[in-house]
């Protein structure tokens, strides 16, 4: 695996954000999964959202697919969202809690 490429997804990933929360994706603890094929060119990420009828989930998903989009030598980018296993707050970062006053 690229961990190049890795931390650069990673990077991206920490530019989308819900709506109604000020802190990102990845650090809410919303992605579960990354994945690059063997030669690098697709990506498969599994993710959540903080609730199953959360209002903005197609904004989110369509943000998180069209940013991958735009790293450079992904010929294929597949956003999964899944539900199990349920996303809670022990999830997050130290950095999200901080942020959302859960520390």
């Amino acid at each position: 695996m690229d961990y190049a490429l890795e931390e650069r997804v990673v990077e991206v990933l920490k530019t989308v954000f819900d709506p109604e929360i000020p802190v990102n994706i990845y650090d809410l603890g919303l992605i579960y999964r990354i994945e690059l094929s063997e030669d690098n060119s697709e990506l498969s990420v599994d993710m959540t959202l903080t609730a199953p009828n959360c209002p903005a989930a197609d904004f989110i998903v369509e943000d998180v697919r069209q940013k991958l989009e735009t790293i450079t030598g992904l010929k294929k980018v597949e956003v999964n969202l899944v539900f199990e296993p349920e996303w809670d707050k022990n999830m997050m970062s130290e950095e999200a809690k901080m942020e959302l006053g859960f520390l």
